[in-house]
């Protein structure tokens, strides 16, 4: 009865996905799988791995029983080798950066996930001590932690900046609004490609001390300015006198209710000439369903360590937000990047 084999198979996966993760990193992490690539025509036993790595036999054993069993490493009489799997997880760069984050950012706290839902707040932040949000706590973590959030955070966006780059000064905004302006990338990107523009950061105070630094050692601190803000707080105008607001990446880090607060200050701060720029990843406008996939689990980790109350969302959804903070899709384009999406909204 194969589909019901399948089936079984399929739930025992979830069910030991956890030791299977586990045991995929550290066969990466101690070289094992570096060393079946560079034996990739002979292949290699057991005690040449333990030679090569320095791991025990018995460490071995269970690492090169548990590659076999989850399709990192092939076996054939005594021989292990790399499968295709074992290459993605030692090579591809979207699956280290995520099962970094995974490991780093996620792991401790996905315990806490069912109290997180019925919360609603990100009860396994609490791993790394008392925090509302993880964007408060961010300039506190241990820095692998740190450095892990940051390279998930900055390999999704530095796929799509220089695509969207053009979109966003073809109408040379003189005067731009980073809101959510995290380590300043996208400021910088911004105030090189166009030395006439002017960019104000609003973000928390930790964030704006890092964009500030980083910004200033590029040679970039003369047309910057920074102003710290709670988003959360409903009562926290957003500065007016701006051509372009820009929002990258942001407003999946809140509740819908949020959301609408946020664009409806954002609205505030706009005359009729002024565009709000949104960025986004929508999972159900994904061309590849390993896509989907990744913004779904990544929907896991809001709810659990970013903030317990936001989600990746569908379109209509961040769509049905806009429209009723009382602004307009005037443009949409899709497939920028590894799956963005940008609304181009006006009053």
């Amino acid at each position: 009865m194969p589909p019901t084999f399948d089936a079984r198979t399929a739930a025992q996966t979830l069910a030991f996905g956890p030791m299977a993760f586990q045991a995929a990193r550290v066969l990466r992490d101690a070289g094992v799988l570096a060393y079946a690539r560079e034996r990739a025509d002979e292949g290699f036993d057991r005690a040449e791995a333990r030679d090569r790595s320095g791991l025990s036999d018995h460490a071995l054993a269970v690492l090169l029983d548990a590659g076999t069993s989850i399709g990192l490493l092939s076996l054939d009489r005594g021989r292990y080798r790399l499968a295709p799997v074992g290459l993605f997880v030692l090579k591809d760069e979207m699956t280290r950066v995520n099962m970094d984050f995974v490991h780093d950012v996620c792991f401790l706290g996905a315990h806490r996930l069912e109290t997180s839902l019925q919360e609603g707040r990100p009860a396994g932040l609490e791993a790394f001590g008392p925090s509302r949000t993880v964007y408060e706590a961010l300039a506190e973590l241990p820095p692998h932690v740190r450095k892990s959030w940051f390279r998930f955070d900055h390999y999704y966006s530095d796929s799509v900046f220089p695509e969207v780059l053009p979109l966003v000064l073809e109408s040379r905004p003189r005067r731009l609004l980073d809101c959510g302006g995290n380590t300043g990338r996208w400021a910088a990107l911004v105030l090189q490609a166009d030395p006439d523009v002017w960019v104000t950061l609003l973000d928390h105070p930790g964030q704006l001390a890092n964009a500030r630094e980083e910004l200033q050692a590029l040679g970039l601190g003369d047309r910057l300015s920074t102003a710290p803000i709670d988003f959360l707080d409903s009562d926290a105008a957003l500065p007016r006198g701006y051509d372009l607001l820009w929002m990258s990446q942001f407003l999946d880090c809140f509740a819908e209710d949020e959301i609408v607060s946020i664009l409806t200050r954002a609205r505030a701060a706009m005359d009729d000439a002024a565009r709000l720029f949104v960025l986004e990843t929508f999972w159900d406008r994904q061309r590849q369903p390993t896509a989907a996939y990744v913004l779904a689990m990544t929907s896991i980790y809001f709810a659990t360590i970013a903030n317990g109350n936001s989600r990746m969302y569908h379109a209509s959804d961040l769509i049905r937000c806009v429209e009723r903070a009382g602004l307009r899709v005037e443009r949409e384009v899709d497939g920028l990047g590894l799956g963005h999406t940008l609304l181009v909204l006006a009053r």
